[in-house]
C-alpha cells in the first residue's frame, strides 16, 4: 500500500509541476484566452465551441423593431421528414429544421428543448451578413466600390503588399493574407479570435504572403478585417448598422445578438451573429427576392446578383465554382441553381429560387465535406425539403 501511495504522490508531484510550467508558458506569452477556451471546450467534453456560447462573451444588440409575421402555409407541418434523412438529422444534433416555400412556412421541427425563439450562434453564415451590409454600404456611397483598397480606410494597409489587398478581396476570401483556419489548434488564429479579447491586435500582425485575387481559400480573417473595414466606412459599429440597415429592414421578430471581444469592444465579424431560425430565414428571404422586402430595395439587386455568382478565383487548379462574395454556391444540384450561407456547426440558409423555397438548419454538429467542397449533411437536409415541398 505504501509504494502505490509513493507512486500517487510522485505523478501528482509531476502533474504540479507540469500544470505550473504550462500556467508560466501562458502567461509569458500572453496567451492567457486558452484559459477561457480550456474551461468552454475540453472541461466541458467539447473540442470546439458550442452553439449558446453567446452567454459567456460580451455582446452588442442588433435591435429589432416593427416586425412581421411569417405566414403559415395551408399543408403547414402535413409532412413528416422522410426516414431516410432523420436519423442522420437526429446524429448530427439538428435543433431546428424549417422549410419555406411560396413566402409561407411549410414545415418547421425542433429538438432538444429549442424553438423558434431560441437564440443561438451562426457561427460563419455571420460572413454572409457582413457581405450584404457591404453591399448596403456600397450603395449609400460610404464604400466607393468593392474594389476599392482595404488601405483606404486602415492605415495597416498602407504599406508593402497588404496595398494590394482590396475589399473584392476580402468578400471572396482571395486575399493571400496567410491567416490559418483550424478549428481544433487550440494556438491558432481561430481559437485566439474565438476567446481572445483583442481582435485587432490577432488580425494586424497577420502579412500578405499569396497574390491577392487569384486563389480561393477560405479564411476567417479575411472577413474580420471586413468588419473593420466597414465600421470604419459608415462610422458606427457593425452591430448598430446591422441593426439600422439590414435587421429592422426585414421586420426581425427578435433582437440578436453580435459577440464582442471585449465590453465596448469589435464584433467577431466573422462568426458570432446570434439570433432564431425564423429571422435567419428573413435573409434567406431577402435574397430570395433580389434585395427586395415587401417590394422595397434593401440590397441593390445587382450587388446581390454579383454576390451569388462564382468568384473570379482559383480553387486549387480549377475556376473556382462554388464561392461568390461570401456566400456558397451549389450550381445544377438535381436541376436547381442553389446558394446559401453555413456555419462550422451545421448551420445552413439555404435558397432554390426556381422552387422560391428556403430552408434553414441549426445544430451542434455537420459532416465532413464531399469532394465539390459542401458538408454532406447539407445534401439531407435540401433532398428533405425537395421531397415534402419541392412541386413547383
Amino acid at each position: 500500500m505504501e509504494r502505490f501511495f509513493n507512486i500517487f504522490k510522485n505523478i501528482l508531484k509531476w502533474f504540479l509541476i507540469l500544470l505550473v510550467i504550462l500556467n508560466i508558458l501562458i502567461l509569458v506569452s500572453g496567451k492567457t484566452y486558452l484559459y477561457k477556451g480550456f474551461a468552454n471546450t475540453y472541461l466541458k467534453g467539447r473540442v470546439s465551441a458550442g452553439i449558446d456560447e453567446y452567454k459567456i462573451f460580451d455582446n452588442r444588440i442588433v435591435k429589432s423593431n416593427r416586425h412581421s409575421e411569417w405566414v403559415l402555409g395551408k399543408d403547414y407541418n402535413t409532412s413528416k421528414i422522410p426516414s431516410q434523412y432523420i436519423s442522420g438529422m437526429e446524429r448530427m444534433k439538428t435543433i431546428a429544421y424549417l422549410i419555406i416555400k411560396d413566402d409561407s412556412i411549410r414545415h418547421e421541427e425542433y429538438w432538444d428543448g429549442y424553438s423558434d425563439t431560441s437564440h443561438t450562434g451562426s457561427f460563419s453564415m455571420a460572413k454572409t451578413f457582413i457581405s450584404i451590409l457591404v453591399g448596403i454600404a456600397v450603395n449609400e456611397g460610404k464604400i466607393k466600390s468593392i474594389d476599392e483598397p482595404v488601405g483606404d480606410f486602415l492605415p495597416e494597409y498602407k504599406e508593402g503588399n497588404k496595398n494590394k489587398v482590396t475589399i473584392r478581396h476580402l468578400l471572396t476570401m482571395s486575399s493571400g493574407i496567410n491567416f490559418d483556419e483550424s478549428y481544433i489548434n487550440p494556438i491558432g488564429f481561430a481559437a485566439e479570435a474565438y476567446y481572445g479579447d483583442n481582435l485587432r491586435k490577432l488580425i494586424f500582425k497577420y502579412d500578405v504572403t499569396g497574390e491577392p485575387g487569384k486563389y480561393f481559400e477560405y479564411r476567417s480573417g479575411n472577413t474580420q478585417l471586413l468588419g473593420f473595414v466597414l465600421s470604419k466606412a459608415v462610422g458606427m459599429s457593425v452591430s448598430d448598422y446591422a441593426s439600422e440597415k439590414l435587421w429592422q429592414p426585414i421586420e426581425a421578430e427578435h433582437d440578436a445578438y453580435w459577440s464582442l471581444d471585449h465590453k465596448d469592444g469589435d464584433e467577431k465579424a466573422y462568426c458570432c451573429f446570434n439570433s432564431n431560425v425564423r429571422d435567419f430565414a428573413r435573409v434567406g428571404k431577402l435574397f430570395l427576392d433580389s434585395g427586395r422586402w415587401n417590394g422595397k430595395q434593401v440590397v441593390p439587386e445587382k450587388y446581390v446578383m454579383e454576390s451569388i455568382q462564382p468568384a473570379q478565383t482559383l480553387d486549387g487548379d480549377s475556376p473556382n465554382k462554388r464561392y461568390g462574395y461570401s456566400w456558397w454556391l451549389m450550381p445544377n444540384y438535381k436541376g436547381h441553381n442553389i446558394f446559401y450561407a453555413r456555419g462550422v456547426l451545421g448551420q445552413y440558409i439555404v435558397i432554390i429560387p426556381d422552387l422560391k423555397m428556403i430552408v434553414v438548419r441549426l445544430g451542434r454538429m455537420r459532416e465532413l465535406s464531399d469532394v465539390n467542397g459542401h458538408p454532406i449533411d447539407l445534401y439531407w437536409y435540401i433532398d428533405a425539403a425537395l421531397e415534402m415541398c419541392g412541386k413547383k
